[in-house]
């Protein structure tokens, strides 16, 4: 593809998988999903969404000059008038979202050799950067794809975790055309759910855990688990590789997915049955030594990684690495070179007393019980924990949240995450019903974190929740800057007189 702009040039609508229901075969000079995009010639994509349908804008599409409509039967009966005397070609496909991921795959071409692909709960930014870190390390050009943007060897920001097809099969085309072999990409239940991963060719899957979110979203937990289950029995081809953690009752049922689909598991957990299996940790404060064995052959390694949980990452990511074909004596080397993802149980301020201040991206109640377990092992004093939940999203896990703070920190402080357009006293108040009376409510974020700071003691570590690497605060529809980690370096300064 050298040379050449990625997704320029034209195709024929058979060219891309489809075929009009009056048989017409135009050619194509691009793909929209936006009508606000549309250029003469171009394939149109109306699809259904959870507020609109997209076939509400065919009409300005079709003023747009568009040369086809790829939709399903709702969206062409809406838009049938407009359809009726139009000169285009019309393609209604039962699973149009599926239909125009193929179509981005065939109109794109290109992706990187080896790619693969990361699902579940909690964990999916880390085994994705860890396995692209451990590529690099190999001597790989590697990126990896998903809530941090596109990382490595080819960088790009992204909207969603798992973009839609268009974009990501542009992004991964451009990255084959940079020269990118490897990528590890995220896999949300949204973008499998969606089919934002059809037509991406990917040789190894990854299950990580499973809990409560999004419910906002899937109508309940097993609709989140069949999501999650598409990268399996829909997505990974008959043959390919499938690495899962089988420490939950759901890993084992997904274990029995990918065995039924013929793919070739790798287990990860605890447990004497998995293939790379955790048999022991050791903490202090800047990491941890790992002792796992790897089919039956016991290994010693060092982790600069704060939380436990992160063994299951390293060892996922491991796994994966594995089935792209790297040689384990290799990637047993690269491990002690990983970093943390930055807002995931990152170190970012240390008190003059020693105290630690950790910034971590959880946000549902499963991931915090993960991040303040895995913390304590770190800390020698008490844990304080600044928790908050966001607004627009699934009510249920709040007092949920509260709850987890209460059970596994010893000191709480409840505040504001992303309100968006809720009230936020009443999302605290949600919050402060789990995280019990000795909790403190904080509103104002920075308030918080400085009163989290000053609390601290010799021995002692703040963990601050939720947002992670983000660098902004949505309150009503706005944006207003906001970083954790760099509020947090501010009070530890200020507290400790150094400004």
């Amino acid at each position: 593809m050298t040379g050449r702009i990625v997704g320029q040039g034209r195709k024929t609508l058979s060219q891309l998988g489809l075929r009009a229901r009056d048989g017409r075969d135009p050619d194509i000079t691009g793909l929209s999903l936006d009508s606000r995009t549309v250029k003469p010639g171009h394939l149109f994509a109306a699809l259904p969404g959870s507020a609109v349908h997209g076939a509400d804008f065919i009409p300005y599409a079709l003023r747009m000059e568009a040369g086809a409509v790829l939709t399903d039967r709702l969206g062409a009966e809406m838009a049938a008038e407009a359809l009726s005397g139009w000169n285009g070609a019309v393609v209604v496909a039962e699973d149009a979202r599926g239909a125009l991921a193929g179509a981005a795959a065939l109109w794109f071409e290109a992706q990187p050799d080896h790619v693969v692909a990361v699902t579940g709960t909690s964990g999916k930014t880390s085994v994705a950067s860890f396995t692209r870190q451990i590529w690099q390390h190999l001597g790989h050009k590697a990126v990896s794809l998903g809530t941090m943007g596109v990382e490595g060897d080819h960088q790009a920001k992204l909207a969603h975790t798992t973009p839609d097809p268009l974009t990501l099969h542009r992004i991964l085309a451009e990255a084959a055309q940079a020269g990118v072999t490897h990528a590890a990409m995220e896999a949300s239940s949204h973008g499998l759910d969606q089919r934002r991963l059809d037509g991406v060719r990917i040789e190894a899957g990854v299950f990580t855990n499973f809990s409560q979110d999004h419910l906002d979203y899937h109508a309940g937990f097993d609709e989140y688990f069949a999501a999650k289950a598409l990268l399996f029995n829909h997505i990974l081809e008959d043959g390919a590789a499938a690495v899962i953690n089988i420490d939950s009752e759901r890993g084992r049922q997904m274990l029995d997915i990918a065995t039924d689909r013929g793919l070739a598991v790798t287990t990860v957990g605890n447990g004497e049955n998995a293939m790379l299996r955790i048999l022991g940790q050791r903490y202090d404060a800047t990491g941890q030594d790992l002792r796992f064995s790897l089919m039956g052959q016991p290994y010693l390694v060092r982790l600069p990684l704060i939380g436990g949980f992160q063994a299951e990452n390293v060892l996922a990511a491991m796994g994966l690495v594995l089935a792209a074909g790297d040689p384990a004596d290799k990637v047993l080397r690269a491990l002690p070179n990983l970093h943390t993802v930055r807002g995931r149980m990152q170190l970012v301020a240390q008190r003059e007393n020693g105290a630690t201040v950790f910034v971590d991206y959880a946000h549902k109640p499963g991931a915090v019980v993960a991040a303040l377990q895995s913390l304590r092992p770190h800390v020698m004093g008490r844990i304080v924990c600044v928790i908050g939940a966001g607004g627009d999203r699934d009510r249920g896990k709040r007092p949920l949240m509260g709850h987890a703070a209460r059970d596994f920190a010893d000191v709480v402080i409840v505040t504001d995450d992303n309100p968006r357009t809720e009230d936020p006293a009443a999302i605290r108040a949600a919050v402060m019903e789990g995280a019990g009376p000795d909790a403190t409510e904080v509103a104002d974020r920075a308030e918080a974190i400085l009163r989290g700071v000053d609390a601290l003691l010799p021995g002692d570590a703040l963990l601050i929740c939720g947002k992670g690497h983000e660098t902004g605060q949505i309150i009503g529809t706005d944006v207003y800057p906001f970083d954790d980690a760099e509020q947090a370096s501010v009070a530890v300064a200020a507290l400790d007189g150094k400004i």
